[in-house]
């Protein structure tokens, strides 16, 4: 892909996480591709990744993914993304979140995601998940 094609990947890569439709999301990736999230399990194959993008969507409906910027350094492409969400799905804490990330992509040859690796601030992700209006002062 050069980098018009790239960049119009990663920008609707961003609206389908965006979307609320799991499986729209999972069509980025190849049928056996995966998507890891940290140091989290690996989702392998596209109902996998669709399965994980349906938790997220559940848990933030009002979810927003935004394109900051996509970069291809060889064979890696790194897709920056900046998330926020409203915690409103079951269970949820009521509590809106907005971090920033990357995601470090290998395409297949048809131009699907084999692989994700997803980094996010997994420290920073749970104080405001959990955090709420509480605000403490040392």
């Amino acid at each position: 892909m050069d980098m018009s094609e790239l960049t119009n990947f990663a920008t609707n890569y961003a609206a389908a996480w965006s979307g609320q439709d799991p499986a729209a999301f999972a069509s980025f990736y190849a049928e056996n591709g995966s998507l890891r999230i940290n140091d989290g399990e690996r989702s392998v194959g596209r109902e996998a990744v669709e399965q994980t993008a349906r938790g997220f969507m559940t848990a933030f409906p009002d979810m927003v993914v935004r394109l900051v910027e996509v970069r291809q350094e060889g064979g890696q492409i790194t897709f920056y993304w900046h998330w926020t969400g409203t915690n409103t799905g079951p269970d949820g804490t009521g509590n809106a979140v907005d971090l920033r990330g990357y995601e470090q992509w290998i395409l297949d040859s048809s131009g699907l995601i084999q692989e994700s690796l997803g980094h996010l601030d997994d420290v920073e992700y749970q104080r405001q998940l959990n955090s709420g209006n509480e605000q403490h002062d040392s």
